[in-house]
């Protein structure tokens, strides 16, 4: 799908574009509190690390690894839900406010990143 929109929309796919895809998955896709954005992030780094299945066995197996990454995550952080990481319902323009006011991002989503990124280079490597 996202392949078929750059085309359509001739936009070139580099590295520079990454951030720009990646913001929507802020506030859990979209600030609907839904499946923290870390995650998503970390699932879309697995499968451009793996690359498309050749057939369904392969298929399985590599997205045995991004299950593994949402078990792992989901131990350590307890959820996956951006909602419930935050304790904010951002679908709410004052739990916006309250967000941008207060130290959530460091004590939630600097942490959530940080556990995203690590286990998905332990499970990247594992791998290997």
């Amino acid at each position: 799908m996202l392949l078929a929109v750059c085309r359509e929309l001739d936009i070139e796919f580099d590295e520079a574009v990454i951030p720009g895809i990646a913001f929507g998955f802020a506030g859990g896709i979209g600030n609907t509190g839904a499946v923290c954005g870390a995650v998503a992030g970390a699932a879309m780094a697995i499968a451009l690390k793996l690359g498309r299945a050749e057939d369904m066995g392969q298929a399985l197996e590599r997205l045995g690894v991004t299950q593994e990454l949402r078990r792992r995550f989901e131990e350590e952080m307890k959820t996956i839900s951006c909602r419930e990481l935050t304790g904010l319902d951002l679908t709410k323009l004052e739990a916006q406010e309250m967000l941008m006011k207060s130290d959530v991002t460091q004590t939630a989503c600097f942490p959530a990143v940080a556990a995203a990124y690590r286990i998905t280079l332990d499970l990247l490597s594992e791998g290997e």
